[in-house]
């Protein structure tokens, strides 16, 4: 992506090939800063011969998908980063991987995604030769506060979609509980990200003094510090909040089925009510029914047929059955 050479913190030439620069660098002295992005194993191997890479640290370069850590091999650091960028569009966090190799006389810097973006890292320190001029340790400072940075439009877009799950807690939306699963995995990632950058950045500040750091140098290394333990504090922060919501969301799912089990039961009650009355009436019906069904079947010898009493006997029967039944469903409160 940029390939450049520099010398008492001015750019001096931008060799069109890996080759010129290493010749360039042998005589003009100065340090060189390759920056490539998703190389081949070729190119990797290529600086990792010229620069005498430790093969343990080539060969996570070239895997890739390593964790975020600090490793030194002798005068050389071995720096591994996720920076992040929040999508708009989205509103997703798009995480990439930044591999640092940093020696006496060189900075390799392998990108395998957009982010960070190294060349206004380069803009920044070539406006500030002094800077520049520190060496490897000025560019590893400001490579790092980019990436811390670059973190800072993603805690906010966090911020901003923990704000909109809260408001849809209450709003019964039955796709809160699938974003706040994406969210919450989303913050685990990047915790995974800038929780290992704190004792990065502090384990450099503890080799400052070893290796004869500039003093400027370790202050601007201290802010990196400081607005990294902020973002860590406040991601940590999100996970608990996602907890929370998580918590408050089952319970009003909770709450929810309750009403409608309750409403159920309410209903239930009343159809049972509604059929106690018309099996009482029904039954209450029967009675009478039962009698006149009887009488109704005309047979030829039926004592009550000669009897004077007969029809009124019949009727005061069906009175007396259907009172009986009457109260004693209204005293059974089915009616």
């Amino acid at each position: 992506m940029d390939n450049a050479v520099y010398v008492h913190g001015a750019r001096t030439d931008e060799p069109e090939s890996l080759d010129r620069t290493y010749e360039l660098l042998r005589a003009c002295g100065g340090m060189a800063w390759i920056g490539l992005y998703r190389p081949d194993k070729t190119e990797i191997d290529s600086v990792a011969t010229e620069f005498g890479l430790h093969r343990l640290a080539v060969e996570d370069a070239v895997a890739a998908h390593q964790r975020p850590k600090l490793e030194r091999y002798g005068d050389q650091l071995f720096v591994v980063l996720h920076p992040a960028r929040y999508i708009d569009e989205t509103e997703k966090v798009e995480f990439g991987e930044l591999h640092v190799f940093c020696g006496p006389d060189f900075v390799v810097t392998i990108r395998h995604a957009e982010s960070p973006d190294l060349g206004v890292v380069r803009k920044r320190l070539e406006g500030a030769p002094k800077l520049l001029e520190l060496g490897t340790e000025a560019v590893l400072y400001a490579i790092l506060d980019q990436v811390v940075d670059e973190y800072e439009p993603v805690v906010a877009g966090l911020e901003n979609d923990i704000d909109e799950i809260d408001d849809q807690l209450f709003t019964g939306d039955p796709d809160v509980s699938r974003r706040i699963y994406e969210l919450s995995r989303e913050v685990i990632e990047f915790q995974r990200a800038t929780h290992p950058l704190v004792s990065m950045i502090e384990a450099l500040g503890r080799g400052s003094e070893k290796y004869n750091v500039d003093i400027e140098l370790r202050r601007n290394l201290r802010d990196v510090l400081d607005h990294a333990i902020r973002i860590t504090e406040r991601v940590d922060s999100f996970r608990a909040n996602l907890q929370n919501a998580l918590s408050v969301h089952t319970t009003l799912v909770g709450q929810r089925q309750n009403d409608e089990m309750r409403a159920m039961t309410q209903v239930s009650l009343e159809q049972n009510e509604q059929v106690k009355r018309i099996s009482s009436w029904g039954a209450i019906l029967f009675a009478p029914t039962l009698i006149a069904g009887i009488y109704g079947m005309n047979f030829e010898h039926m004592p009550e047929l000669s009897w004077t009493f007969g029809y009124p006997g019949a009727v005061g029967a069906m009175l007396l059955a259907s009172c009986a039944l009457y109260f004693v469903f209204r005293k059974q409160k089915w009616l």
